[in-house]
């Protein structure tokens, strides 16, 4: 299935790949505190922000990167939209949230 060329494919990755990268981070760092309390903290702090985006972003990009060196590439546009949505959403959240 992830050797399939197909847009959706590259949406979900796309989606899914951050979710980890978020949720790894909250084990990796803030695992002594609720999810709760990260999730507030996060709201809060907005330094915070750039730092779980950074790690959920060069996650997609890799995965980008091999699907475009795979000569799959609609699964790396799929990819690039949501990693562009991402982006967007985590600026919109830094600065107007």
């Amino acid at each position: 299935m992830l050797r399939k060329d197909d847009f959706k494919i590259g949406l979900i990755l796309g989606l899914l790949l951050p979710v980890v990268s978020f949720l790894g981070y909250y084990v990796w760092k803030f695992s002594v505190y609720s999810f709760s309390d990260y999730i507030f903290y996060l709201r809060t702090n907005k330094a915070l922000v750039t730092a779980i985006t950074i790690p959920c972003l060069v996650l997609n990009m890799v995965i980008f990167t091999y699907y475009i060196n795979s000569k799959l590439d609609r699964t790396a546009k799929g990819i690039f939209a949501v990693t562009l949505l991402y982006a967007l959403a985590s600026l919109a959240v830094k600065y107007f949230g």
